[in-house]
């Protein structure tokens, strides 16, 4: 009888027995499958949930409470959604839906905002706007330009001819100086901190509460500037500052601003300098200490004889205090004066206000000359 057919296995089997498997065909099935997986997580988590979140958001807002001043109109018969777009325009408000969706909230009031002026400022929480144009005691009445340069006195003026309130009724006002929320440096005189701007007027203000707004109004400018930390790198205290940007003011414009900061500047410092005393010799000073607008034709007489510690022809260095309320060009001029070595300026041109400077006292009296030879010519200016 013959042996057994004994049948080899197709693979030879590993030293120490067991045979090598094969990989099964589910192997490469499974690792897609996880793939893609990850590939749907990926999606789910990065653009899905996003979009998703993004929509069941709340819209965007600020937390207010603001700053700054924007004049906002409402239309007759404007749509709260109108409404809406053009305070995010203005920056009012972060986003319209905000807005809407803050209105929504007291829906009965407001279907009856009225059309009107309302001020608010930038960047405020839509519920604080909806609340402030719900009220119509919050609409303004009027408006009311102070311009650059004008005294206290001047200012109250030009305020009593543009409201209904009383030239009094703003001198008592303006004598509680500690209702009027200036710097302590000031020392409760309100001269140079009335911010000239635009300035509108509602139902519910009255004559401390514009001034105060004024007061608040050169407070906004004086951080924009940094003014104590930047008074301290000029060497110079902010209320000196306040007082050259109110000479500055009354004396030049424009480019001329800053090298008329910096004559001041070099007639403190260097007395004695290029013919000089530390005599600032600035006419604005005499009209002020007489109590009198700014003028053209003040005599020798008055400047030798203006009384009062205003008078930069009779008292050296810088007076004790503004002359008038600057703004925001002249307090930066202050800060940031020219570099030059002028001692003296003259404006040789009533008309174009064209300002020479002069480094001695003989090119300034030919630049005196120039302007003698103006007024010769128009007589009518000088």
């Amino acid at each position: 009888m013959s042996d057994p057919i004994v049948l080899e296995d197709a693979a030879p089997r590993r030293a120490g027995g067991r045979r090598k498997k094969r990989f099964s065909g589910c192997l490469p099935m499974l690792v897609f499958v996880v793939i893609g997986a990850l590939l749907i997580f990926a999606a789910f988590r990065y653009v899905v949930m996003p979009a998703w979140d993004e929509f069941f958001a709340d819209p965007e807002d600020y937390e207010g409470p603001g700053s700054g001043e924007v004049v906002f109109v409402v239309k007759q018969g404007q749509s709260v959604p109108s409404m809406g777009d053009e305070l995010e325009d203005l920056g009012v408000v972060a986003s319209s839906e905000a807005f809407v969706d803050a209105a929504e909230d007291r829906d009965e009031e407001s279907r009856g905002i009225q059309a009107g002026t309302y001020l608010l400022k930038e960047q405020m929480k839509a519920s604080d706007v909806v609340a402030i144009l719900v009220d119509p005691d919050n609409m303004a009445q009027a408006t009311v330009t102070v311009p650059e340069g004008l005294r206290a006195v001047d200012v109250i003026d030009r305020l009593a001819e543009g409201t209904d309130f009383s030239k009094k009724q703003f001198e008592r006002a303006l004598g509680n100086t500690k209702a009027l929320g200036l710097p302590d440096y000031a020392e409760g005189n309100p001269e140079g901190y009335l911010f000239p701007a635009t300035y509108t007027i509602t139902p519910g203000d009255t004559p401390a509460s514009i001034l105060r707004a004024m007061v608040a109004r050169w407070e906004q400018a004086a951080s924009d500037l940094d003014l104590e930390a930047a008074a301290e790198e000029v060497g110079y205290e902010p209320h000196e500052i306040m007082t050259v940007a109110a000479l500055v003011q009354a004396e030049g414009r424009g480019r001329d601003m800053s090298k008329i900061a910096r004559v001041i500047y070099n007639r403190v410092e260097n007395p004695g300098t290029a013919g000089q005393a530390g005599y600032l010799q600035i006419d604005a000073t005499v009209d002020y200490a007489l109590g009198r607008p700014l003028t053209v034709g003040l005599t020798q007489e008055e400047r030798e004889t203006a009384p009062g510690p205003y008078n930069t022809f009779r008292n050296t260095g810088l007076p004790p205090g503004p002359i008038g309320n600057p703004g925001e060009e002249a307090i930066n001029a202050a800060l940031n004066p020219a570099d030059g070595e002028w001692y003296y300026y003259v404006t040789v041109n009533l008309n174009t206000g064209r300002t020479k400077f002069a480094e001695s006292y003989e090119e300034f009296l030919t630049y005196q000359q120039e302007l003698r030879d103006w007024c010769d010519e128009h007589p009518d200016v000088c």
